[in-house]
């Protein structure tokens, strides 16, 4: 039931990061990657260290402390920067689907590391899954623009950042807090882009936000930074990460479906043939037989 309600909240994580992709190719016309960034998770890190005080969070200990912060600086810095990038070549959908070999990475990554041991049924789920959201946009390929294969190769490489986050947060997280961890990693990634971006002198680009700028903006922090990541930390503390990192097959959908309206780009019926897939996959790499062994002995105590 761990693993079901963690791979839940995965989802709806997954979901919000797919609008956040949406909200993205709005703004990045407005503001270059580095400032986008620092927008995400400056706002971000303002909604989550007062959450985390008032809920008293349990801070990472002190040998930990320089893991979690290199971790902030890889995910809420470079793998930002490098997100904010690739949607500037590309479209959110597009952009979305190279995200989508997060579980394939977190499953090399992972075994590569000795942190999860690879399984049949979970290598099949995360390529049904991967297969389902290429079904779902290959239509759409040859609508691409040009030079999207630059956003596309370069969202493929950051994923690298965010399996490497995956797979190394989770006894980080055991040992402090969902949220202690969050506020310590995005609160370090947060003051480094700060940094960076005042010495380049790009935070005057945000006093030429309009209105609209402004909400996606606020809704790219409070949800794509701040809710979005708790929810995903939330989700590698109660199960493992390929199968946390295989939700991330539902973004593209949710990011097509908000791109849609937000900047026009178009929806077809092969998105919801895809879903069926993506969900499937979801599925069949979550669930797993109790073990024949488990079930006699359950069988045997009952029996007594």
């Amino acid at each position: 039931m761990n693993e079901w309600l963690g791979v839940a909240i995965a989802i709806v994580s997954s979901s919000l990061g797919g609008t956040a992709a949406a909200v993205t190719r709005y703004l990045v016309g407005s503001a270059d990657p580095l400032t986008l960034a620092l927008l995400r998770w400056g706002i971000g890190v303002l909604c989550v260290l007062p959450v985390a005080l008032l809920m008293r969070a349990r801070w990472p200990g002190r040998r930990d402390w320089s893991s979690v912060v290199g971790l902030g600086f890889l995910f809420y810095g470079l793998f930002t920067i490098l997100y904010n990038l690739a949607i500037g070549y590309t479209t959110a959908a597009r952009a979305s689907l190279a995200l989508c070999t997060l579980p394939l990475q977190t499953m090399v990554v992972g075994a590569v590391l000795g942190v999860e041991a690879l399984t049949l049924r979970k290598t099949a789920g995360v390529c049904i899954a991967v297969l389902g959201v290429v079904a779902a946009l290959a239509l759409d390929l040859g609508a691409a623009p040009a030079g999207a294969w630059k956003g596309e190769l370069i969202m493929a490489s950051a994923v690298v950042c965010m399996a490497l986050y995956n797979v190394l947060s989770r006894p980080l997280i055991q040992r402090s807090s969902a949220l202690g961890f969050l506020a310590v990693g995005m609160g370090a990634g947060a003051v480094a882009l700060l940094i960076v971006t005042l010495v380049t002198g790009r935070l005057a680009v945000l006093a030429t936000f309009g209105p609209g700028q402004w909400i996606a903006g606020v809704y790219l922090g409070v949800t794509g930074g701040a809710l979005a990541f708790i929810l995903w930390v939330m989700a590698l503390e109660r199960a493992s990460p390929t199968r946390v990192a295989n939700t991330m097959t539902v973004n593209p959908i949710a990011a097509a479906l908000l791109a849609s309206v937000v900047v026009g780009e178009p929806v077809t019926l092969n998105l919801v043939i895809g879903l069926v897939a993506v969900f499937a996959g979801i599925w069949i790499a979550t669930s797993q037989p109790a073990p024949a062994e488990g079930r006699s002995s359950a069988g045997s105590a009952a029996s007594r």
